[in-house]
């Protein structure tokens, strides 16, 4: 019932903040690099833009208003219903330090729903908005308008957007 809650509160939260969603892509985000993973083929964002990017989210815990593009590499820790409710979304829960784990709420009505298992390895890149759990990362897609550069999840060596 928890999780139904805050769902319910990072969807309403986005409705009444879609308009900033236009805004220009961070330049910091935008300079980040994908680099070969260690094991695979999978890309991976820099040890050192992944520890820019865990401390902005861990900073933005505390500020109510947060609200930015980041991309970063977490671990799928546990897979959640989709929310059905308005736009379609494929929610999932990744962690992306020992104590740091993130709402990913990727919209199926816009991309393809992405093929995670809880244990894989993915890169992400989306919009960070606070929520009282952590934050929530959305924006995982194409902007349809094509405005923006979107968003994107990258898994097993495919990128879905």
């Amino acid at each position: 019932m928890l999780v139904a809650a805050v769902i319910a509160s990072s969807i309403s939260y986005f409705n009444n903040k879609q308009s900033k969603v236009d805004e220009p892509v961070s330049p910091n985000i935008s300079q980040q690099r994908l680099q070969p993973g260690s094991n695979s083929n999978f890309k991976t964002f820099s040890d050192s833009d992944q520890h820019q990017a865990v401390a902005k989210i861990q900073a933005a815990k505390h500020q109510t208003n947060a609200q930015f593009w980041v991309g970063v590499n977490g671990k799928v820790i546990k897979l959640l219903k989709d929310d059905l409710i308005g736009s379609q979304h494929q929610k999932f829960l990744l962690r992306v330090a020992p104590d740091t784990t993130l709402l990913i709420s990727h919209n199926i009505d816009l991309a393809s729903r992405v093929p995670v298992n809880k244990g894989d390895s993915i890169s992400i890149r989306g919009r960070y908005e606070w929520n009282n759990r952590g934050g929530v990362i959305h924006w995982t897609h194409h902007d349809p308008k094509g405005k923006i550069e979107g968003g994107w999840i990258a898994v097993n060596g495919n990128m879905y957007r």
